[in-house]
């Protein structure tokens, strides 16, 4: 008998596969999106030295509904705006096993129009 995997292990798993080729460098670090239900996160990562250089969500920003498109364009500025401030112009894009679709296509796009490479 097959036993059925859930969702989030069937993403985790696309997740690992996609990490094994993408990484971040100090150069050009790694841009990470979390998709929830009720909201959105996304980070700029040094895989190197481990370290978070910038974030932004919508639960951080308080916004009243953080699991629309309209919510990941907010998250995907603000996101784009501090990374800016930090000097940071080029990334690699980590979807994090979401299909590149709705809220995180709209998270992408509205990087790339805050200024990020990718």
């Amino acid at each position: 008998m097959i036993k059925k995997q859930s969702r989030n292990a069937a993403r985790q798993k696309r997740h690992l596969r996609i990490r094994q080729r993408i990484s971040g460098t100090p150069e050009c670090p790694r841009l990470n999106v979390f998709r929830s239900n009720a909201n959105i996160q996304a980070q700029i990562i040094d895989d190197v030295h481990g370290h978070t250089l910038v974030s932004a969500s919508s639960e951080a920003m308080k916004l009243s509904n953080g699991g629309n498109i309209e919510a990941a364009k907010l998250v995907g500025a603000e996101l784009a705006k501090r990374a800016l401030e930090k000097d940071i112009k080029k990334v690699v894009f980590d979807r994090g096993g979401y299909l590149y679709t709705g809220r995180v296509q709209a998270l992408a796009d509205a990087a790339r129009e805050g200024g990020l490479e990718f």
